[in-house]
């Protein structure tokens, strides 16, 4: 019976042996399991300072040269979408850049360029060279519409030039402000044509080389006539009596071409040639 009892311990130590493999087994366990958390926390501070890096701005290693400082400023001011000041500059350049002097000497360098850099507001832009502007300019035509006032006038000028205001005045049977005329030639299809030889020498209006340009006309004779008019409803067909459509021309005209005044005579100069008549008839052969 001792024998069994032996046996039995036996067993015994032999489970209890099994018992310590297996927790030893769990110590393997826990420490790959450390090792595994040490490395992940490895990668994700590598990851962290890899972003850190991108965050940080990196200058090339002869940024600090002023010639590479200029073309550093150069091109910030020529991407910025506004004109940028000292401290704007200053805040994207390497630390210690002297900015003034970058500055002046970019100014120095694009003095006779094309684009000129130059300060307005205490900031600093690129803009056109001043004497290059007419580079810059565009042609367009801009679209006015001409007042009724003013589309009669246009109308009297172009059948009855050369035509003064105050004929413009007596056709329409309204005054004619100086504002209607100053638009007619402004658009360029009214010009100074001469004065009239009557008192106070008036100024005589006609239409110009535009205006025929414009309605498509060869020459003013070729504006509609009367019965044209009449054709195309532009006319009542309840005239008054008398009623015509003068014939305008682009010369001729009382006046026309004429700007100076007349050189006054000479006070007593008639008497004088009267007298000089007289004598010249008295004389005996």
């Amino acid at each position: 019976m001792d024998g069994e009892g032996e046996d039995e311990s036996g067993e015994d130590e032999d489970e209890s042996g099994e018992g310590e493999d297996e927790s030893g087994e769990d110590e393997d366990e826990s420490g790959e399991g450390e090792n595994d958390t040490g490395e992940e926390e490895g990668d994700t501070s590598a990851a962290a300072e890899g972003e850190a890096d991108e965050n940080v701005l990196s200058f090339p290693v002869n940024a600090t040269d002023h010639a590479q400082l200029m073309r550093m400023a150069e091109a910030l001011l020529f991407a910025a979408a506004e004109p940028l000041d000292i401290d704007s500059l200053a805040a994207r350049l390497p630390t210690g850049t002297d900015v003034g002097a970058v500055i002046e000497d970019l100014q120095k360098l694009y003095e006779t360029r094309g684009v000129n850099l130059i300060r307005v507001a205490n900031k600093w832009m690129f803009r056109t060279a001043g004497d290059l502007s007419f580079l810059m300019e565009r042609t367009a035509v801009e679209q006015r519409k001409l007042s009724r006032a003013a589309m009669e006038t246009l109308a009297i000028v172009a059948y009855h030039q050369p035509v003064t205001r105050a004929e413009i005045e007596e056709i329409r049977g309204v005054t004619v402000s100086k504002g209607t005329i100053d638009v007619l030639m402004e658009t360029g299809w009214v010009r100074l044509r001469g004065r009239k030889r009557t008192p106070g020498r008036p100024v005589t209006y006609g239409t110009t080389e535009d205006f025929l340009l414009h309605f498509g006309l060869e020459n003013v004779g070729d504006l509609p006539g009367l019965d044209e008019l009449k054709a195309a409803g532009l006319l009542d067909g309840r005239l008054p009596p008398g009623f015509d459509i003068p014939s305008p021309s682009d010369t001729g005209g009382e006046g026309d071409g004429e700007f100076e005044d007349p050189q006054a005579e000479e006070y007593g100069a008639a008497l004088d040639d009267h007298l000089e008549q007289v004598a010249s008839e008295e004389e005996p052969d």
